[in-house]
């Protein structure tokens, strides 16, 4: 048989158009489809052009030029009208464009078939959809509209619901269902149109039933069934099952990824449908993006369960009550697609009836961090069980840290990871805390009346940097109704914060809320997680965010707000005069709300100045104690530095030039009272100072202009005690 008879008992034509002649050719059968004389021979384009609908012809510009562009067939469905412009025929293009001439991109050779979309005759099954000319362009904002949506969703049940409100251009489905396979057995994965309970009898499944989504299954090949006829006639065993829907058409389609077919896809129509080439494709291409849609979400569930059971072992949540004490502690995992980091927190009863109270974070926020963390949290748990002190503790899980072997990625070392981390030993009795810091950020003390402060901490490097790295203790006493907090740098640095900006937007936060722990550690997360936090964005371009862990503890008796005395305690070692500078920044914390800004700016001149004699004129540390006691508006300050020298110091007269020996005088023209008390082996220098203060008292400014008129009837005591400004060693 020839390939023409072939062509024509098809209802298939050939035809060849020129753009650039403006002819086009066209064999019998395709002259005879075009309403032209039924013979082969070449017809001017406006000939051709007569026959189409004038949407159609629009419409087929924008179809080649986009086949043109992307190396691919022009397809459409084409009206043929004749002269009263009545729709005689429908015929389906299948071209491909070809170059006119290599140098003329303009112009091009349309070559292809043309044949006829048979229309279903009065009686048969399967009403045909109504077709437009610009039926190609709405299947194709559809798809998009489709793929998008399905794209976004994150869950089973979001997909489900994505499919479900798909309104397909010309026949939308009434009832979906979405099989899946477990064994040898069909299951319903979610189903859209059905009452609760419709599932069940196609619910556990054997894969040999003789029903379409089982055998879609099986040979991963589609089924359309136009009619209940058509059901009832291919599926006898099962079609009582479906009968009873009231659906008059039914496509089964696989859900098939990377060659694999997971499941197959129902979707039943209320109204007839031939299931045309054209809306197979459709369906075609929306089950293989449900296949695609459902894969990535079960994947992202299974993520989520992953993490949540990550979260699940790996946080402990807080042992027994504290005698005299109350604990509150958040874990926000923010920085890492698994929801899980290397930030933790524990509490752990140790042999000597005391507590511990540990907060730490691994470098990274993927799971090898997480594990890292794991491994990290059950060795200080067993060296604190071995009732080790707080430094013991420390050194022994540098030293475990750092002898993890490296990990690999794509045959190419990682490197070691480090840790930070803070370990607390608490008394409930005393109410003392001694600390141990590992490169972690300082705990702060808010006191019974609201004042927030940083306690700095003697500290040393993270854990896993050296092998054998030491880690000096630091106590702190917690008085009743006094708070401490302990946090990773999440907490403080996220968004876009760094240790400075982060600590001045959650200092307002502690001093708001003191009573309630659980309120105060979700008022602290939300002021950097939450809503809120959008309008308190740091000053650093890098807004990532970072996981959160923090702990609270508060010592009772002390719930309501009350005047109490503030206090704080620090050592200055020999060896670390850059301590003074903390010094100074703790005093000014202690007075963040003193009513005369001079009178913190002499306090801070003074305990610079005694401090800093201690370090130079004796052999032994300077011991701080500050205290603030009374109503705010009358409150007495008193500060107290000792050494362990018994020389006391004496009044000097210090010469124009001279670099030393104004620090009694100044303590003389800025304090309140002052005085030098023999303690035992050593001293103590003190200075008070009223915060409504004495008429006529000076401020640093005017003493410091002062020092210069003092007479020359000052002596020099043995030790030199006091030291000018210029010792003062810089912050």
């Amino acid at each position: 048989m020839r390939t023409e008879d072939i062509l024509a008992a098809t209802a298939t034509g050939l035809w060849r158009w020129d753009n650039a002649a403006g002819t086009v050719t066209l064999d019998a059968e395709a002259a005879r489809l075009l309403e032209l004389p039924a013979a082969a021979g070449v017809f001017r384009e406006s000939a051709v052009r007569s026959r189409f609908h004038p949407v159609d012809w629009n419409e087929i510009y924008g179809v080649v030029n986009l086949a043109r562009a992307e190396g691919t067939l022009a397809e459409a469905r084409l009206r043929i009208v004749d002269g009263n412009g009545r729709v005689l025929r429908i015929v389906r293009s299948r071209s491909k464009p070809l170059p006119a001439d290599p140098a003329d991109r303009a112009n091009y050779v349309l070559v292809g078939t043309l044949q006829e979309v048979a229309e279903p005759q009065p009686g048969t099954t399967g009403a045909h959809t109504p077709i437009t000319g610009d039926w190609r362009r709405s299947r194709e904002a559809f798809l998009l509209d489709a793929g998008r949506a399905l794209a976004e969703a994150r869950s089973t049940t979001e997909v489900l619901r994505v499919a479900a409100s798909l309104s397909m251009p010309g026949f939308s489905p009434d009832g979906l269902a979405v099989f899946g396979v477990s064994g040898e057995r069909l299951t319903v994965i979610g189903h859209h149109g059905h009452s609760v309970g419709d599932e069940d009898p196609f619910t556990d499944m054997p894969l040999e039933t003789d029903y379409p989504a089982a055998e879609v299954v099986r040979t991963g090949r589609a089924i359309y069934l136009p009619s209940p006829d058509d059901y009832s006639r291919r599926y006898p065993v099962t079609w009582p099952l479906a009968s009873g829907f009231g659906r008059r058409s039914w496509a089964f389609l696989p859900l098939t990824v990377a060659g694999h077919t997971m499941g197959a896809w129902m979707a039943g129509f209320k109204h007839p449908v031939s299931f045309s080439p054209d809306e197979r494709s459709v369906l075609t291409t929306v089950a293989r993006m449900l296949a695609q849609a459902l894969t990535r979400a079960g994947v992202a569930e299974t993520e989520r369960e992953l993490s949540l059971g990550l979260q699940r072992s790996m946080m402990p949540t807080l042992g027994p009550d504290i005698p005299g004490m109350t604990v509150a502690a958040r874990y926000i995992p923010t920085g890492g697609g698994l929801q899980v980091g290397g930030d933790w927190y524990d509490m752990i009863p140790l042999p000597n009836g005391r507590i511990a109270l540990v907060i730490g974070d691994v470098q990274g926020h993927d799971v090898r961090a997480a594990g890292l963390m794991g491994q990290l949290r059950i060795a200080l748990r067993a060296y604190a069980s071995e009732g080790h002190r707080p430094d013991a503790v420390l050194s022994r899980a540098s030293r475990f840290l750092s002898g993890l072997t490296d990990a690999y990625e794509d045959g190419e070392a990682t490197g070691p990871r480090f840790a930070t981390c803070l370990y607390a030993e608490v008394d409930p009795e005393s109410g003392t805390l001694d600390i141990a810091r590992a490169g972690h950020p300082d705990p702060v003390v808010t006191t019974a009346d609201g004042t927030a402060m940083i306690r700095q901490t003697e500290g040393g490097l993270p854990l896993g940097v050296e092998e054998d790295a030491d880690y000096p203790t630091s106590r702190l006493t917690l008085e009743p109704g006094e708070t401490i907090m302990l946090c990773t740098d999440g907490l403080i640095e996220t968004g876009g914060h760094d240790m400075f900006s982060g600590w001045d937007r959650l200092r307002p936060v502690l001093e708001e809320h003191t009573t309630d722990l659980e309120k105060l550690a979700d008022a602290l997360v939300q002021a950097v997680h939450g809503p809120t936090s959008h309008y308190t964005t740091g000053p650093l371009a890098d807004r990532r965010e970072d996981d959160i862990a923090l702990l609270l503890l508060r010592c009772d008796g002390g719930t309501v707000r009350r005047p109490a005395a503030r206090r704080i305690a620090l050592t200055i070692a020999q060896a670390q005069p850059e301590r003074i500078a903390s010094a100074r920044q703790q005093l000014r914390d202690l007075l963040h709300d003193w009513a005369d800004p001079e009178q913190v700016d002499a306090a801070v001149l003074m305990i610079s100045e005694m401090a800093t004699n201690v370090l130079v004129h004796t052999d032994g540390d300077a011991l701080m104690l500050a205290q603030a006691t009374g109503e705010q508006g009358e409150r007495l300050l008193r500060v107290e530095v000792s050494d362990g020298s018994d020389e006391l110091p004496h009044k000097r007269r210090p010469g124009e030039m001279a670099s030393s020996g104004r620090g009694l005088v100044l303590m003389e023209m800025l304090a309140d009272a002052w005085g030098v008390d023999p303690r035992g082996a050593g001293k103590s220098i003190w200075f008070e100072l009223n915060e409504a203060g004495p008429e006529g008292a000076q401020g640093p400014e005017e003493a410091q202009r002062a020092q210069g008129a003092q007479g020359p009837d000052e002596t020099q005591g043995p030790e030199r005690a006091e030291a000018g400004t210029e010792d003062v060693p810089a912050a």
